[in-house]
């Protein structure tokens, strides 16, 4: 069944993993609630990591992964279609570690879904490992679950911006936005001290800067009007010395905070900008992070 939003591919398929822990159960909430609104399926999967341990484990071991696999695929099963009994669920119990299948287990229009921590998380502020890979290294989007789980809607869905080179993600923003009726709040910052000293801080001084910034915002935001007339779009220039820190305070009164991620050619070096990292560790509320457009690769 499509969404049918004028001017976008049609979404995919929402992927979750599960663990047994709470903040994968969470995260199946999370998920079921975003496959619902796209109408797509929602797929559950349980790595079990048997390609590794048939090699280390006993038959009596490896039956009682078996086990727990299905037990918690079940159980989160039964949680998403209690929650959405329209959605169509899809249970995947894997052979991969949790990174690959997940991976493998998406495509590149489908969305993958994590909890900020596994079962091994030792803090509430930190994204757990499998998290931060899947969000690192995956060019399918990916939404980590943060934020307390019962908190109320603010209506208002917030994407990250850097600049104009941001407008081929941009359009997955507005759609997540127009999925939920909400606004789509375009966020940009300039540090002003990255500029103290240079020439055109002295001729134009901040104030103009600072506007100089908003225009560049509106030309980005532009083309989102015309391919979403319904949706209501604002933009905001914020000033500050981090930028994590101003993301991580906008985090606090929006439903979803979207980013634009690079991704190195061939997977060569860290996948995630300095940014784009602290905030999956220290969001007030969802994160999704979407892969840029191969032109943007390298980071400016």
């Amino acid at each position: 069944m499509s969404t049918d939003i004028p001017g976008d591919p049609d979404l995919g398929t929402v992927v979750v993993g599960v663990d047994g822990s709470a903040p994968a159960r969470r995260a199946v909430l999370w998920a079921a609630a975003e496959a619902n609104r796209r109408r797509r399926p929602l797929r559950i999967v349980y790595a079990a990591d048997l390609d590794r341990l048939t090699l280390l484990a006993s038959a009596d071991t490896i039956d009682r992964i078996h086990d727990t696999g299905r037990e918690a695929l079940l159980e989160a099963a039964l949680l998403a279609q209690e929650r959405f009994p329209d959605v169509t669920v899809v249970r995947e119990l894997s052979r991969k570690s949790p990174v690959a299948a997940l991976r493998l287990s998406a495509g590149p229009q489908d969305t993958i879904v994590v909890g900020n921590r596994g079962l091994g998380g030792f803090a509430p502020l930190m994204l757990g490992s499998v998290g931060l890979d899947v969000a690192a290294r995956s060019r399918s989007p990916v939404a980590v679950v943060r934020g307390e789980p019962d908190a109320p809607g603010t209506g208002v869905v917030t994407a990250a911006v850097r600049g104009t080179t941001d407008g081929d993600w941009l359009p997955f923003a507005a759609r997540e936005a127009q999925l939920r009726k909400a606004t789509l709040r375009v966020l940009s910052m300039w540090n002003p001290l990255a500029h103290a000293g240079s020439v055109a801080t002295m001729l134009d001084g901040p104030d103009k800067m600072t506007r100089e910034h908003a225009r560049h915002l509106e030309t980005l935001a532009g083309p989102l009007h015309r391919t979403f007339p319904g949706l209501t779009l604002t933009t905001e220039v914020a000033g500050g010395t981090s930028a994590a820190g101003v993301l991580v305070e906008a985090s606090r009164h929006t439903d979803l905070l979207v980013i634009g991620a690079r991704r190195r050619p061939m997977g060569l070096g860290p996948g995630l900008g300095h940014v784009a990292h602290a905030v999956l560790h220290h969001a007030n509320c969802p994160v999704m992070i979407v892969p840029r457009g191969a032109a943007n690769d390298e980071e400016t």
